[in-house]
């Protein structure tokens, strides 16, 4: 059990209804994700963006180095992900940027900021570096970018919803659907979930 990994999806889908996670780890039941256009769409737009190169954060933020598309497991955090860039600034601190294929609306949705902050741990543990920022970049909204603060808190929160994760995996406990049934209408688990 130790070299299990869990993805920033994973922490979304278990926010989305924990029993997500006992389907696709205890049962081993897939949801086919990569079937669904807005996954595939956003794929296409991570491969794409990695082409363009527009400078815009570098001057802002007093970027020194920037990496892309960076694989990053941790045993220790029990996470792996792939952060769509890195910014190195000349604090000593990092930021991360995330690509959307999505438009914004005026306020950011829980899962964004969660995804950004699991992406915050991964960075800090590799790289050994303070992340306290993020942005998020709106690809369907002329590429408007989003700063998110990440705060200490916030990556406790995260730590401890890996820890109920885990919880769900290593002792196959079945749990408590989401209390929103508005959700099971569209759950690709909804013709097996025992409501």
């Amino acid at each position: 059990m130790n070299s299990v990994t869990i993805t920033p999806s994973d922490v979304l889908e278990y926010n989305f209804c924990p029993r997500f996670i006992y389907y696709m780890y205890c049962l081993g039941i897939s949801q086919h994700e990569g079937e669904r256009y807005k996954v595939v769409k956003g794929r296409e737009v991570h491969d794409y963006k990695s082409t363009v190169n527009k400078g815009y954060l570098r001057k802002k933020l007093e970027v020194i180095d920037k990496k892309i598309n960076v694989y990053i497991k941790s045993e220790k955090l029990r996470l792996r992900g792939e952060v769509d860039e890195i910014l190195f600034l000349k604090d000593e601190t990092a930021v991360i940027l995330d690509y959307k294929y999505a438009e914004y609306k005026e306020k950011l949705f829980t899962t964004y900021k969660t995804q950004i902050v699991q992406y915050a741990l991964l960075v800090q543990e590799k790289y050994d570096v303070f992340v306290n920022k993020g942005y998020i970049c709106f690809t369907r909204s002329d590429n408007y970018l989003h700063e998110v603060d990440i705060l200490l808190q916030d990556k406790q929160k995260a730590l401890d919803v890996i820890d109920e994760i885990f919880d769900i995996i290593v002792n196959e406990t079945y749990p408590k659907a989401t209390t929103s049934k508005a959700k099971c209408l569209d759950c690709c688990y909804r013709n097996i979930c025992v409501k």
